[in-house]
């Protein structure tokens, strides 16, 4: 089993001078940490005018400073928000491949379309376009960093002319491909377009297990990729607060992964947002002794109570376990002091065996992975005749 640390840089109100880049340059510090202490992925998501609950709008920012902070940790975009009024598929194309040749390879591309009326409605995205939009761009964003040149697109959410997208990634033929998932469906989706599942929905062993079973049987049978290649992996995301003594674990991680919970519910589900003026943090400290969700406290506890829940985890055969730390209140040092006694007394046991399982897994998945890639039907290149010249504004 593989671990990451997942940030959508929370920062409850009130909001003093300098919270926002104490916020950071703390989150760049664990990043650094996670990575001497052999944590696998720092996942960061991209989100938009969602106040307290995710103060991330550049991700792409945020990860190329840890780029240079960092050695073997990979970068994952948790996710990048792909319909084009969000961010144009070129420039996702150009911000991911400079990200991989400046990391050295280490890019994981995540990508997303959102669901809240904050974010959809602050770009004029209506809730009907977002999937069909996500798919077109995610597809010719792809199509950007592989082809030389990209023959042009008309489509309809964006259209361009032919061009070579500069620079290509480091990753052949593009770095690994993720999609959010928060339901069954998405997972299901996940499989048929040959996407790693990033799963936000918070479940226990047992109905993670289903999950798992449904994404590799569908992968194995039905996968067209929408990339150009296959990464076939499950994450799911827990919350993450490990202490010696179980009271005081949940003192210090309960009622940040609470507020976590709260904010999906307030900007996704029922809430109703003032921008500037709402007080989520107020609110939910008016419910949160009523307020349990997200799977009680899954990741929250002593070594050994965590490392049983882990454990049934990676017998449901989930790839990856996501930690949600930097929420709520969290405070920097309680953050790394969880991270050091996780690296020493929970992830060495479940990481033994981790490269058989990996080769296994891949010679496993190899003939389906091979079916999966005869089905695409790529898009076509250009032939030299084809390709047209672009004449300079001074050109006679």
């Amino acid at each position: 089993m593989k671990f990451g640390l997942f940030y959508e840089h929370q920062l409850p109100r009130p909001w003093r001078a300098g919270d926002e880049q104490r916020l950071l340059l703390d989150a760049l510090d664990q990043v650094e940490l996670a990575d001497q202490l052999g944590f696998d992925y720092a996942w960061e998501v991209e989100h938009h005018f969602l106040e307290e609950y995710s103060h991330s709008s550049a991700p792409e920012v945020f990860l190329a400073a840890a780029s240079q902070r960092t050695e073997r940790i990979r970068l994952g975009h948790g996710i990048v928000q792909m319909p084009p009024a969000y961010n144009h598929p070129a420039r996702v194309a150009e911000r991911i491949a400079t990200l991989d040749l400046i990391s050295g390879g280490r890019v994981d591309f995540g990508t997303g379309e959102s669901s809240a009326a904050v974010e959809l409605g602050g770009f004029g995205i209506d809730h009907a376009d977002k999937r069909p939009a996500w798919a077109e761009a995610t597809e010719q964003c792809c199509n950007m960093m592989v082809m030389d040149p990209y023959p042009g697109f008309e489509g309809r959410y964006f259209s361009m002319p032919c061009r070579n997208v500069v620079p290509k990634p480091a990753q052949k033929p593009h770095p690994p491909l993720w999609v959010a998932c928060s339901n069954k469906d998405t997972i299901k989706l996940a499989a048929r377009l040959g996407m790693g599942a990033l799963s936000f929905a918070f479940l226990d062993p047992d109905e993670a297990a289903q999950w798992v079973e449904d994404y590799y049987r569908i992968l194995a049978t039905e996968c067209v990729p929408i990339g150009h290649t296959v990464n076939p992996n499950i994450a799911m995301v827990v919350g993450l607060s490990v202490h010696p003594d179980q009271a005081e674990a949940e003192r210090r991680g309960l009622e940040g992964f609470r507020f976590f919970g709260h904010g999906l519910l307030h900007y996704y589900v029922g809430g109703r947002h003032q921008p500037g003026r709402t007080d989520v943090w107020a609110d939910f400290q008016r419910t949160k002794e009523e307020f349990d969700m997200l799977g009680g406290t899954l990741g929250i506890g002593t070594p050994d109570l965590v490392a049983k829940q882990l454990q049934g985890y990676a017998e449901a055969g989930v790839d990856q376990v996501m930690f949600v730390q930097q929420s709520g209140r969290a405070t920097h040092e309680h953050i790394c002091d969880s991270m050091r006694l996780f690296a020493a007394e929970v992830m060495p046991a479940l990481k033994e065996g981790e490269d058989e399982r990996e080769a296994a897994k891949a010679e496993r998945l190899a003939p389906a992975v091979a079916a999966a890639l005869a089905r695409r039907t790529p898009l076509a290149p250009l032939s030299d005749d084809e390709i047209p010249a672009v004449g300079a504004l001074g050109a006679t």
